[in-house]
């Protein structure tokens, strides 16, 4: 008989630790209250959460990620050079979190995997305070298409809400000649009506604090993102229990979980848009580009199910949404085939 289950809800308060270890989950009341929640149906998996946590916000950082020069840049959001050589391509992250995603470590960065065979640019959106008047359709027709047009011709791969922009800058421009879409929402209409009324009831109890702000907070959206599933979410610290924090794997869930909780926030009309229109409204920002064009879905993910891919040429990835860029398998289920495509799609140029 295993031992005996106790109640764990008394330990789960935010851990004390000192100034300089504050990092955490954002926002993490919240955090917190799903830890609470998790550890009523499950303690063992409650406390080892809590302890996961507070052994990541204790643990050493990773190494910092080397910069990337900036070699186009269009008031303040910029085209980084990942190097290589070849037909440019552009990687384009979502507006909610860093770029620092799509060029994590050496063993699973997306841009250093297609470096061998293309030049490859990263679009850093940058500050947010440059961009809060922009709506999304505003970012793409003046920040991502100028940019394009500097660097181009390209082929745009875009992650997340980064591909639905991809696929609204590259409809009638001639600049670009490929789009592969990754984990990327286009049919809203597909999401689950619970998550889309979720999404909306989250933008109402926020709408007014954001209007005063002129921004979207990122945790509000971090908020969205945990709710879809608190239990995946626990698990992961949770294994975290065990992971030797000096070790490349321990070290690479570190920084996932420094990309995850950090960003700007959202530029208020890019926010009233991304809700109201595409979620609210399945409203999409352009028509479909005529250029060839890729969407790599997650099977078990849950942010973006396959369902809302947009209509074309799909492969599926077994894996979450984030763990389809960083994953361990990375290499085999996104890199490879990736590229395969790309030179398939150059070659019927």
């Amino acid at each position: 008989m295993g031992s005996p289950r106790r109640d764990v809800s008394h330990d789960l308060a935010p851990p004390s630790i000192a100034p300089q270890q504050s990092r955490g989950p954002r926002p993490l009341p919240l955090f917190v209250e799903l830890l609470r929640q998790v550890a009523a149906r499950d303690p063992e998996l409650g406390q080892k959460a809590l302890e996961g946590l507070r052994r990541y916000q204790v643990a050493p950082p990773p190494p910092p990620r080397r910069n990337r020069p900036v070699v186009h840049s269009v008031h303040g959001t910029s085209l980084r050079d990942c190097g290589g050589s070849g037909p440019a391509v552009v990687l384009v992250p979502s507006l909610i979190n860093p770029p620092t995603i799509l060029d994590l470590d050496p063993a699973c960065s997306l841009a250093d995997a297609l470096a061998v065979q293309h030049r490859v640019l990263l679009l850093d959106w940058g500050v947010a305070a440059e961009r809060k008047d922009l709506s999304l359709g505003g970012h793409v027709a003046h920040r991502l298409v100028p940019l394009i047009e500097a660097a181009g011709p390209v082929t745009l791969i875009g992650y997340c809400l980064g591909g639905t922009l991809a696929l609204a800058a590259a409809s009638g421009n001639s600049q670009v000649e490929a789009v592969v879409t990754l984990a990327s929402p286009y049919r809203f209409a597909a999401y689950d009506d619970g998550a889309r009324k979720q999404l909306l009831r989250l933008w109402k109890t926020s709408e007014a604090a954001a209007e005063q702000l002129g921004f979207l907070p990122m945790e509000v959206l971090q908020a969205a993102f945990w709710q879809i599933d608190p239990g995946r979410l626990m698990a992961k610290f949770a294994r975290f229990v065990d992971a030797d924090p000096t070790l490349p794997e321990a070290q690479r869930f570190i920084a996932m979980e420094e990309w995850a909780n950090s960003g700007e926030p959202l530029p208020l009309p890019a926010a009233r848009q991304m809700v109201e229109q595409l979620f609210g409204a399945d409203v999409a920002l352009a028509p479909l580009p005529t250029c060839p064009m890729l969407h790599v879905t997650a099977a078990g993910d849950r942010i973006v199910p396959a369902a809302t891919a947009a209509a074309g040429q799909q492969i599926s990835s077994p894996s979450g949404h984030v763990g389809m860029i960083v994953g361990r398998d990375a290499p085999r289920t996104l890199h490879a085939p990736l590229l395969s495509w790309l030179e398939g799609a150059a070659r019927g140029r």
